[in-house]
């Protein structure tokens, strides 16, 4: 019987999570959500310098905004603590048990203490290159027997903990789930360091340590990762520990085709956040940079993701992240939002800009957001569209100069305020503006841009913006006539 399915998302936690990072993560999620397996979250934080508590808060909250809910690992709440039988989940606070694997390493003679200087192995390497060969480090202390090495780091003296690996001459082959086979032969690295002198291990030796002692059955990673894996090999060969299975993930290409970077816009989940992007909609939009559904789906669930996903529909080719697309995506799913739950999805929008909707009826947020979801692709645009419905940030722009300076346009403005005045009702209908702008034309006779951009400046004091057969039924006649008596004084 084989082993349940269990993946790992172990980001460093050296700021937000990119959108690369957050792919990574939702592929091991759905993996394992559709294998029934379990999904856990392990904190790569051996680079001390770079790692900071704050930056582990920004990945879990991301992590959490994205709703990749995971069953072993810090605790998001609380990041001191653990979740799981099998931490720490932080590779700081796991330093004895990948000492405690070097010394085995050591004292089954595939591994060694090296004193090598950083001068020395820069001399060595310099001197290899000049003879046209490969600048492995060939450490003289290769050899030496583990006592005496012990007895020279016991009387003070700095060493690395180097694997052996001039012995090995071989190829390590295995089947990686997204590229098939995959061949390294042995001499493409030297003997490389496993704990450097105060003791931290590197990057290679505590992720197979981790990976093994966490019972990993599988490693989804990206593609750059790639060359780590011979190393680990040997780590598990030497230890005699069955690897789990690889797959490596294609790219995420900018639009000039190079490795998306911080540099090129925004590419933290965080930041789409605050601009205003769904966490569902982002999921899905990253799901389709390198991999597809069976069926051509695009627009999908979480749910229909996991019952979708299937590792041999990844790619291999990287995929271009389109700003375009995504922001077409997040206009589909905030569309698709139950009217409700839309509006609760403003709020926090609606607060960053002052906006308040205290005494509206559930009737109105829903005819609201029925007539001007269309008009925003983003939560951020959303609120914007809605400012444009509240008297507190009526203003009148500076491009409403040119209209208010026509000689038409005082009189459409009054005819407008007359009639909004004499209708009956506290709001009105389409079919009341259309009736109404069909009267200011005969009385004032205008047309065109006289008419048309005159009254979008007396209802939202500027001469463009959402249609106003859309905005006028959402307003009272009391906020109609405040309007246009500002634009008249004006």
């Amino acid at each position: 019987m084989s082993s349940p399915v269990r993946v790992r998302f172990a980001p460093s936690p050296t700021g937000y999570l990119h959108v690369g990072g957050a792919r990574t993560a939702l592929y091991n999620y759905l993996f394992a959500k559709n294998k029934g397996g379990e999904f856990i979250i392990r904190i790569e934080d051996t680079d001390l310098a770079r790692s900071t508590d704050e930056s582990l808060q920004m990945v879990l909250e991301d992590l959490s905004w994205l709703k990749l809910n995971w069953s072993e690992g810090p605790d998001e709440k609380k990041t001191t603590n653990d979740m799981g039988p099998l931490g720490p989940y932080r590779q700081s606070q796991r330093l004895d048990i990948y000492k405690k694997v070097a010394d085995e390493l050591i004292q089954k003679e595939k591994a060694y203490y090296c004193f090598m200087t950083d001068e020395e192995i820069t001399l060595q390497r310099d001197k290899l290159k000049a003879q046209g060969k490969i600048p492995h480090v060939e450490s003289p202390y290769e050899k030496m027997p583990p006592s005496e090495a012990l007895a020279k780091v016991n009387a003070g003296e700095k060493a690395v903990v180097r694997f052996k690996t001039r012995q090995l001459k071989k190829d390590y082959i295995f089947t990686d789930l997204i590229r098939g086979e995959v061949k390294f032969p042995s001499d493409m690295v030297g003997d490389f360091v496993l704990l450097r002198t105060g003791g931290m291990p590197v990057y290679n030796f505590c992720c197979a340590v981790d990976d093994h002692l966490m019972k990993m059955t599988h490693v989804l990673r990206a593609e750059e990762h790639l060359p780590n894996t011979l190393r680990q090999l040997m780590i598990y060969e030497a230890m005699g520990w069955q690897a789990p299975q690889f797959g490596h993930l294609s790219l995420i290409l900018d639009e000039d085709r190079q490795k998306l970077s911080k540099r090129k816009g925004a590419t933290s989940c965080h930041e789409f956040k605050l601009e205003g992007y769904l966490p569902a909609a982002l999921l899905n939009f990253v799901a389709l940079l390198g991999w597809s559904a069976a069926d051509g789906k695009e627009i999908m669930t979480i749910e229909e993701m996991t019952e979708r996903f299937d590792l041999s529909r990844a790619h291999q080719a990287g995929a271009v992240f389109d700003a375009v697309k995504l922001k077409w995506m997040n206009a589909q799913h905030l569309r698709a939002l139950p009217h409700g739950d839309l509006w609760r999805e403003l709020q926090p929008f609606f607060k960053s800009e002052e906006l308040e909707f205290h005494d509206v009826s559930d009737k109105w947020i829903d005819k609201s957001a029925a007539a001007l979801k269309t008009s925003f692709e983003t939560l951020l645009e959303g609120a914007a569209v809605y400012k444009t419905l509240s008297d507190k940030h009526f203003l009148i722009a500076p491009e409403a100069d040119e209209i208010l300076a026509w000689p038409s346009t005082k009189a459409v403005v009054e005819k407008w305020k007359n009639l909004v005045t004499e209708h009956s009702g506290e709001e009105m209908s389409e079919t009341d503006f259309a009736g109404m702008q069909k009267a200011i034309q005969e009385s004032c006779k205008v047309k065109g841009k006289e008419l048309f951009q005159a009254l979008r400046v007396a209802i939202i004091g500027k001469p463009h913006g959402t249609e106003l057969k859309i905005l006028v039924p959402l307003m009272t006649k009391k906020s109609l006539i405040y309007r246009a008596e500002k634009v008249l004084a004006k």
